[in-house]
């Protein structure tokens, strides 16, 4: 199953506490690097949501493989695609 057809994903702290998360959006930019978008599942809606961006791949066995944002750049493309994407209603 790909992470688009996902809608809530697991992710563990550094501690190794597993956190559930809902897919926001997945998105892919101009160097081919793939992102996920994803709000803690546990979120209550009269609260700030505060939402975590991951660059992702996925291997041969479907597995998911997430690293953090590591650039300003990057981040800026990131936050441009999200808000372009709330400005058109799709997250």
């Amino acid at each position: 199953m790909s992470l688009e057809q996902e809608e809530q994903i697991i992710i563990p702290d550094d501690d190794g506490v597993e956190h559930l998360f809902q897919v926001l959006t997945v998105f892919t930019l101009e160097s081919d690097q793939s992102y996920v978008a994803t709000i803690p599942a546990e979120q209550k809606e009269d609260e700030e949501v505060e939402v975590y961006v991951f660059r992702y791949e996925e291997d041969n066995e479907n597995d998911l493989k997430l690293f953090p944002v590591e650039t300003d750049e990057e981040w800026d493309m990131i936050e441009e695609i999200l808000y372009t994407l709330e400005d058109e209603g799709q997250i």
